[in-house]
């Protein structure tokens, strides 16, 4: 396999095959993620990935799922990206689905009539970073889209048939904000009704502009017992149809999997446990991103 930079796939992801058909993040301006500073975003040649392509089908036949990476594959032209997945049923007939991470900025280029093509392809879940559904924090922190946006573009993948799993961060508005952050993420993910939520815990990287705001003291993090009050407050306001909500990241100092609605209330309540001390917290030497 021809991998350059920095490789990241979702954690549900590890034992998938990893075709890595884009370098870095289209986008790459959010302040909290460090993930791809100092690279240059490119799609890789089209020669390249078919290489991969011919590896995977000779050495990963054990595999059953393939991950497009990196942080922005959807972003590839309809042009390329259906013949790409074509290749991938013909070549790697026993991959029973393909996963890729999207934004509101490449999803709004793809229309309802082209996902549900991929779709047939064999594109099964794509997994979005939300991250707030606060329009306020998500301008101070540069990301692409506005809530409505990430609603339009979340249900237009539903419709298409498609899985859909966000990611959410928690601390990410700071203390003042933290109350409308964790409301209006709830209503958002309500909105869009999504098969999987998962929510992590915000790490200051650094070198990323809101690692430097903390150390200004222009950012105040919040702590732990902060992060279970925001998770809590954020599940309350969550209505899923029949959704999974994840806080099990190494990130979290809860682990939490709940099934809602079925367990909301149940889950709530660990919450409310462990925010008065009857349930142990992860300690914070073995968080990590």
């Amino acid at each position: 396999m021809h991998y350059e930079g920095n490789m990241i796939r979702p954690p549900s992801e590890a034992n998938s095959i990893l075709l890595q058909v884009t370098v870095g993040c289209s986008h790459n301006k959010c302040t909290f993620c460090g993930a791809y500073k100092g690279e240059r975003f490119k799609i890789k040649p089209m020669d390249i990935i078919m290489e991969d392509i011919k590896f995977a089908s000779q050495y990963c036949q054990q595999q059953k799922r393939l991950f497009l990476c990196d942080g922005d594959a959807m972003i590839i032209s309809q042009k390329k990206l259906p013949g790409l997945l074509k290749e991938i049923k013909s070549q790697v007939p026993w991959v029973n689905r393909v996963g890729t991470y999207a934004n509101a900025k490449s999803l709004k280029r793809k229309t309802l009539d082209e996902l549900k093509e991929m779709k047939k392809l064999g594109l099964g879940i794509i997994y979005m970073g939300l991250e707030s559904g606060d329009d306020e924090t998500l301008a101070n922190v540069q990301k692409k889209g506005t809530a409505n946006d990430m609603i339009e573009q979340g249900r237009k993948v539903k419709e298409a048939g498609i899985k859909l799993s966000i990611t959410v961060l928690l601390g990410l508005a700071g203390p003042e904000r933290s109350f409308i952050h964790a409301r209006e993420t709830g209503k958002v993910l309500s909105a869009i009704d999504p098969e999987y939520v998962g929510a992590l815990s915000l790490m200051l990287t650094p070198n990323t502009p809101l690692y430097e705001d903390w150390r200004a003291g222009d950012f105040e993090l919040i702590d732990a017992k902060g992060m279970l009050v925001e998770l809590g407050t954020m599940i309350a306001h969550t209505n899923l149809s029949r959704g999974l909500f994840f806080a099990n990241h190494a990130s979290n100092y809860l682990p939490i999997k709940a099934r809602l609605p079925k367990e909301k209330e149940e889950t709530i309540r660990l919450i409310e446990q462990a925010i008065d001390g009857k349930v142990p917290l992860k300690p914070e030497m073995f968080r990590a991103l």
